[in-house]
């Protein structure tokens, strides 16, 4: 992908999907405190990572 700006994009969509989807799995389970854990923000780093090094653009040709 050439445009940095879907490529953001994409990496902040796929870390606020695992934020969304541990938020709701976490306060479906009806414990106290609620709200995301450290295990879910850390999940969402990764998975931005992730999607930011799998958009990068290949060598030109």
């Amino acid at each position: 992908m050439k445009d940095r700006g879907l490529r953001t994009f994409i990496t902040v969509l796929a870390g606020l999907a695992v934020i969304y989807f541990g938020a709701t799995g976490h306060r479906s389970s009806g414990g106290e405190g609620d709200g995301i854990s450290g295990g879910v923000v850390l999940l969402a780093l990764l998975a931005s990572a992730l999607a930011w090094n799998l958009t990068k653009p290949g060598p030109a040709k």
